[in-house]
C-alpha cells in the first residue's frame, strides 16, 4: 500500500487484529495521509492478502506417507550422476559409471538431433573418421625428442601427413609472460612426442639431452608457417599467444584448427569444452591431470621440474587427444549445421583476439591513483560516521565483528548464523536491515561499494597494467552459452557506467596520442530483427520513420505526442 511501510504495517496489525479490521476502523481514523491511502487502496491490500495466503485445498500429487527418507536405488543415483556429469561425486560414493551411461548420453544427443532438425549422432559415429575409428590405437607408446635430427623427421611425417596437433607446456598460465618449457606434437592417434626445452633435472633425476630452444623453434617454423600442413589445437588461442613471445609471431602461424571451439560451435551451453571433458565424453577416455604430475597445494613443482619421462607421458598424450578429437568432432560440423560459424566467425577471430590480447589497452595511471586516493579518503570519512553508528570501532571488512555489532550488540532483527556459527552480513542482509531504515547496514554497504571499485578496479588495474601502462585482458571464447565472449585476468567487460565513480573509472582508459577510442553499437538490433523476421507493421513504421521504440511506445501507453516524451 503507498504510503504505509512495514513499521506502520506492523504497528496497525498489531493495533487492530486483522487488515480487516484495519480497513473497517480507517473511515473513523483521525484525517491524515495513512487513512486516505488506507481507505483509497483498501483492495489492493486485499489483492495483495490473497496473493501471498498458502492455499489449503491443493490436491497433493504425492501421499505424504511417500515422502519419508529412504535408501537411494545406487543404480539410478549412478546413471543419474553420470548423465548429468557428476564424475567426482561417481568417485565420491564409491560408484563405477554405468554401462548405460553412455546410452543415456547417446539418447540425449539423440533427442536434441531430432528437436532441431539435425542428423541423428549414432549414424554420424558410423562414419570412419569419427571417435570409434581413431580409439583403438594405445595412448601410452610416446616418445621423447632430444635431438634435432629426431625432431625433423617428426616435422616431415607431420608436412608429409597434412595435418598434425601442437600443444605447448610452460611455466605459468598468462601466455603473454610465461616461458615455453616444452611441446609435443601427433602426427597420428596413438604417434606423438614430447620436445623438452628447458626442463631443470635433479641428480636423482637428471633431465638428459635437451634441444635449445632456439634451435627447436626455427625447426617447428616451417612447419607453423606452412599453410598446406593443418596445425590443430586445443585453445589455440593461448597456445599461439606462447609461441609468439617465444619467438613465432602470431601472424607467421597460419593454417591452424581449434577443436575447442570445434566443439563450442556445435555444443555450446551443453557441456563444458575442456579437452579432459570432451575426451571422456566423445573418445571414452580420461587423459592422466596436471595435478598428477605436479602435485598440489604446498607440494605442487613447476611443470619445468616434472621428470622428463612423466612430461612425456602427460604432454604427448595432451597432442594425441586433440587429434583424435579432431577426428572426432571435425566431420560433423557440417552435419550439425556448424561449418560456417566455425570457420566464418570462430576461427578467423582466434588471431585477433590474440592480437588484441598482446596490444592491452592504455590506462592513465595517474588517473587511477588519484581515484584510488579519493576513494581512501572517502572510505576514511565514511568510518567515521560507521563508528559513530556503532557506538565503537571495529574492523569494517570483518563480516564476524559486524555481525556481532548488528545482531548481538544492537539485537537487530533478522538475522541468521552460518554453519560455523557466525551472522550472516552479505549485501542481501545488509540491504534488508537497511529497507528497515537502520542506518548502520545502510552505511557500511556504502563503505563496501566503495572499498570494491577501489581494490577490483582502481587499485588492481594500475597494479596489471605492463611497464608501458597497457593492462592485457584474457578473452574466453568458449564459456558463455550465447556466443558472447567474457574477459578475465582482469575482467574488462563490467566496469561500472551507471555511478559517477563508475564513469570516472571509465575515463582512466585512454587512447595513445594522436588515436581515438569509439564506441560502436547496433541501435536496437534485436527489435530490427523481430520487425522483420515476425513483419509487425508498426515496428517497422517505426522504423522506417527513425523514432526511437522505447518513445513510441512510451507515448501510445501514457497518451502523450511523441515529439513531448522525454528520456
Amino acid at each position: 500500500m503507498p504510503g504505509i511501510g512495514p513499521k506502520t504495517a506492523s504497528a496497525l496489525v498489531n493495533e487492530f487484529g486483522t487488515l480487516e479490521a484495519v480497513l473497517d476502523a480507517a473511515p473513523d481514523m483521525k484525517k491524515s495521509k495513512r487513512r486516505d491511502m488506507l481507505i483509497e487502496h483498501a483492495q489492493a491490500a486485499r489483492l495483495s492478502l490473497q496473493l501471498v495466503t498458502l492455499a489449503r485445498d491443493v490436491p497433493l500429487p504425492v501421499p505424504l506417507e511417500e515422502l519419508g527418507t529412504r535408501e537411494p536405488d545406487l543404480n539410478v543415483l549412478a546413471e543419474w550422476f553420470a548423465r548429468m556429469g557428476f564424475r567426482s561425486m561417481l568417485s565420491r560414493m564409491g560408484m563405477a559409471q554405468p554401462a548405460s551411461a553412455h546410452a543415456h548420453r547417446s539418447a540425449r544427443a539423440t533427442a536434441h538431433a531430432s528437436a532441431n532438425g539435425l542428423p541423428d549422432p549414432a549414424e554420424q559415429n558410423a562414419a570412419p573418421t569419427t571417435a570409434q575409428a581413431v580409439s583403438s590405437a594405445p595412448y601410452d607408446q610416446y616418445e621423447t625428442v632430444r635431438t634435432a635430427q629426431d625432431l625433423q623427421k617428426w616435422i616431415s611425417t607431420a608436412q608429409e601427413a597434412g595435418l598434425c596437433a601442437v600443444d605447448t607446456e610452460t611455466d605459468g598460465l598468462d601466455p603473454l609472460n610465461a616461458g615455453l618449457v616444452g611441446f609435443s606434437l601427433a602426427t597420428a592417434p596413438g604417434k606423438a612426442c614430447y620436445v623438452p626445452l628447458r626442463h631443470e633435472g635433479t641428480l636423482e633425476a637428471p633431465t638428459g639431452e635437451q634441444l635449445e630452444p632456439a634451435v627447436a623453434l626455427d625447426l617447428l617454423r616451417p612447419l607453423m608457417a606452412d599453410d598446406a600442413t593443418l596445425k590443430i589445437f586445443h585453445n589455440a588461442k593461448f597456445d599461439l599467444l606462447v609461441l609468439d613471445h617465444a619467438g613465432l609471431p602470431i601472424e607467421q602461424n597460419r593454417a591452424v584448427d581449434d577443436t575447442m571451439l570445434i566443439s563450442y560451435s556445435q555444443s555450446a551451453g551443453l557441456h563444458g569444452q575442456g579437452m579432459d571433458e570432451l575426451s571422456a565424453l566423445h573418445l571414452g577416455h580420461t587423459p592422466i591431470t596436471y595435478d598428477s604430475v605436479t602435485g598440489t597445494g604446498r607440494t605442487r613443482i613447476p611443470f619445468a621440474q616434472v621428470p622428463v619421462d612423466k612430461a612425456t607421458t602427460y604432454a604427448a598424450e595432451d597432442a594425441d587427444v586433440t587429434l583424435r578429437l579432431w577426428h572426432a568432432l571435425h566431420p560433423s560440423l557440417r552435419t550439425n549445421q556448424a561449418l560456417s560459424l566455425y570457420e566464418q566467425i570462430e576461427r578467423p577471430l582466434v588471431p585477433v583476439l590474440a592480437d588484441m590480447e598482446k596490444a592491452g589497452i592504455a590506462v592513465d595511471r595517474a588517473e587511477l591513483a588519484r581515484l584510488s586516493a579519493d576513494f581512501e579518503a572517502r572510505m576514511k570519512d565514511m568510518e567515521a560516521g560507521i563508528f559513530d553508528a556503532a557506538g565503537r570501532e571495529f574492523n569494517i571488512a570483518s563480516p564476524k565483528q559486524l555481525g556481532e555489532i548488528l545482531f548481538d550488540e544492537m539485537a537487530l532483527k533478522g538475522g541468521k548464523r552460518g554453519k560455523a556459527g557466525a551472522w550472516g552480513t552479505d549485501s542481501a542482509v545488509l540491504q534488508d536491515l537497511a529497507d528497515q531504515g537502520h542506518d548502520l547496514p545502510a552505511r557500511v554497504l556504502e563503505w563496501r561499494q566503495l572499498a570494491k571499485l577501489k581494490s577490483t578496479y582502481t587499485d588492481a588495474l594500475s597494479r596489471q597494467a605492463s611497464s608501458a601502462g597497457r593492462v592485457h585482458t584474457s578473452f574466453q571464447m568458449a564459456i558463455t552459452t550465447t556466443g558472447r565472449l567474457s574477459s578475465t585476468d582482469p575482467n574488462l567487460q563490467n566496469i561500472p557506467v551507471r555511478t559517477e565513480e563508475g564513469t570516472r573509472i571509465r575515463q582512466a582508459f585512454i587512447a595513445p596520442e594522436g588515436r581515438r577510442l569509439i564506441s560502436a553499437d547496433y541501435s536496437q538490433i534485436e527489435l530490427r530483427l523481430l520487425a522483420d523476421v515476425a513483419n509487425i507493421p508498426t515496428l517497422r513504421e517505426a522504423f522506417h520513420m527513425g523514432q526511437d521504440i522505447h518513445a513510441r511506445t512510451a507515448s501510445e501507453v501514457f497518451g502523450i505526442p511523441i515529439e513531448d516524451m522525454d528520456r
